[in-house]
């Protein structure tokens, strides 16, 4: 082995830098530093990984967060992951928050450019015995399928992000319990940043992908109708889209407000495949957040220009993009008729198109408010 420790990530970079400036859609120039900023991101979160990696002391990462975005990731979602090993006891415990939603997953690997992993389990917190205290505990090993790398993930999602308070979770592997890790060696160190060389590609390759097979097979300006989650958990639903308005138009887009449905929310992506600034401004809803209707419907506005309305999807300034529903929690199996209707207008028409435009108006004053709530709601998660 040479001295030469970080070679492979250094071309590794050199490789995703190339991808982000050669991607495979048109960009403007918002685009083009919004992709320089997602590799940021993909560097950081790939050397999270591999450096955290650890298949005899697992520990839970969080690396997917307004910082690090990937896959469309869900601005209300807190994400948690860790790599398993197939013949490990494990348990993961804590204490149940108030979120809208916490959720576990097993899957047998990673997302790839080519294929999605396939789900061991899937299930919410319904599943577990919780005490009185909120406290939880759930073991599993071997007889549940592992492999070596079976990826973990854990869902705490929030729909009223000043109000709901998230819990606390960890991972233990009980059967090398009181064991010491082994020291860092060359070879172990070098390999990580190997590691962490083929994520980075991986990952950008993956994302390019990815919306290939589910997002653009849709017309567009339009939703798909819901469905089970691609790769996802068996309680989510979503519903799959993409858009291209001037500042002139804007989509109508009409849902039903789901009672079968914990956890209801609408968000608008990027041409990169991930979630669009939801800090500061206004470019995801959850039932929470949203205002309904007196008929029992949501109907919420994408355009790039404010039309002063409760339910305005903000494009951050891109004619193009992405957007996505997600229903989870759910009671039964949803069919069309929860899912939403688009209609392509005209903005300055838009009254026309809601039938309570008046009970819709908002202030800019009211509009701010709702701004500050969700930079505080962010923040109450302490994640970055």
């Amino acid at each position: 082995m040479t001295d030469d420790w970080t070679r492979s990530l250094r071309d590794a970079i050199a490789e995703a830098e190339s991808l982000i400036a050669n991607p495979p859609f048109d960009i403007t120039e918002q685009e083009r530093a919004e992709g320089y900023d997602y590799l940021a991101g993909s560097i950081r979160a790939s050397l999270q990984a591999a450096f955290d990696y650890d298949l005899v002391h697992p520990v839970l990462m969080n690396g997917t967060h307004q910082y690090s975005r990937q896959g469309l990731d869900n601005p209300d979602a807190i994400y948690f992951n860790a790599y398993l090993d197939a013949d490990g006891t494990y348990e993961v415990s804590g204490v149940r928050g108030t979120t809208a939603d916490l959720s576990f997953q097993l899957m047998d690997g990673n997302y790839t450019a080519s294929e999605t992993p396939t789900t061991l389990a899937a299930f919410d917190d319904r599943e577990l015995d919780i005490a009185d205290d909120g406290s939880f505990s759930w073991r599993f090993g071997p007889e549940i399928g592992l492999s070596k790398g079976t990826n973990l993930i854990i869902r705490e999602v929030y729909s009223d992000w000043v109000e709901e308070r998230r819990g606390t979770i960890r991972i233990q592997r009980l059967d090398t319990a009181g064991i010491p890790r082994a020291a860092l060696s060359r070879t172990s160190v070098a390999k990580r940043y190997d590691v962490a060389a083929k994520a980075l590609t991986g990952r950008i390759r993956t994302w390019f992908e990815f919306p290939k097979w589910f997002t653009y097979t849709q017309p567009v300006n339009t939703f798909s109708t819901p469905r089970s989650t691609p790769g996802g958990l068996a309680s989510q639903y979503s519903s799959l889209g993409h858009y291209d308005l001037t500042d002139d138009q804007a989509l109508v887009v009409t849902v039903p407000v789901c009672e079968a449905a914990g956890y209801q929310a609408i968000q608008i992506g990027s041409k990169w495949y991930v979630s669009t600034d939801y800090e500061h401004r206004q470019s995801s809803l959850t039932a929470a957040q949203s205002q309904a209707d007196p008929d029992g419907m949501f109907r919420y506005v994408i355009s790039t220009r404010n039309p002063g309305i409760v339910n305005w999807l903000d494009t951050t300034d891109h004619r193009t993009g992405t957007a996505m529903m997600r229903w989870q929690r759910v009671e039964r199996p949803l069919t069309d008729q929860d899912g939403p209707s688009v209609e392509l207008v005209t903005f300055d028409d838009l009254a026309e198109h809601l039938p309570f435009h008046d009970h819709n108006q908002i202030t800019p004053r009211q509009y701010a408010e709702r701004i500050a709530d969700r930079q505080v709601g962010v923040a109450q998660r302490m994640i970055s």
